[in-house]
């Protein structure tokens, strides 16, 4: 033990990890311009992105009343690899019979993402996964809210570069929300255009 403390003492303290690439273009230039085009000049008003959430769909690989074990295995191992957190997995809270869908069954998992996790999955999803999309001609803006909220969709999991889609089961897609504080639509999609998100032209269908 006392010589396990004196080698941590020799090696010296660690270096904290570097601030996420883009939190820091928010802070450093994204947040000067909000103040200036918006005219929220406290920080503590500006528009902050709270958390991205990452959702998919089970329930669709209903057989009778149980999601089969390689669905269930793929669709976390996907989260897992892409998040670098385990998912959670959601149980039906009433029986839908045109879904074969019963109450108690797992239908869905999930990944929360805040602070630096969050960021880094952002990062990796603007410039790595979707450029990887077939035909890609940008994202939707109408997924915003009245809360500033942007929701949007993958069809396949292939997108990102870490997942090997040669191993895969089972191609499946997946629902990822931005969720935001003190925001509204506008707010929202500059913040989001500022740090890269390749948004389609306006006018676009």
């Amino acid at each position: 033990m006392a010589k396990d403390k004196k080698k941590k003492a020799q090696e010296g303290p660690v270096d904290p990890a570097p601030e996420p690439r883009l939190k820091s273009v928010y802070d450093e230039q994204i947040r000067p311009k909000v103040a200036e085009k918006f005219g929220v000049q406290n920080r503590m008003a500006q528009p902050k992105l709270e958390k991205i959430t990452i959702n998919v769909n089970m329930g669709r690989h209903l057989e009778g009343t149980k999601i089969p074990p390689n669905v269930k295995n793929t669709v976390t191992d996907t989260l897992r690899t892409i998040t670098g957190q385990s998912p959670v997995i959601i149980k039906a809270k009433k029986s839908v019979s045109n879904f074969k869908v019963r109450e108690g069954y797992e239908t869905a998992a999930k990944v929360t993402l805040r602070r630096d996790r969050m960021w880094h999955f952002m990062d990796r999803l603007i410039h790595l996964a979707t450029p990887r999309i077939k035909d890609f001609r940008g994202l939707s803006r109408k997924g915003f809210d009245r809360q500033g909220n942007y929701s949007m969709g993958l069809t396949e999991q292939g997108v990102f570069p870490e997942i090997n889609m040669a191993e895969a089961v089972f191609t499946h897609g997946m629902h990822i929300n931005f969720s935001f504080e003190n925001s509204d639509k506008d707010k929202s999609e500059f913040v989001l255009e500022e740090l890269g998100m390749p948004f389609a032209k306006e006018g676009a269908r």
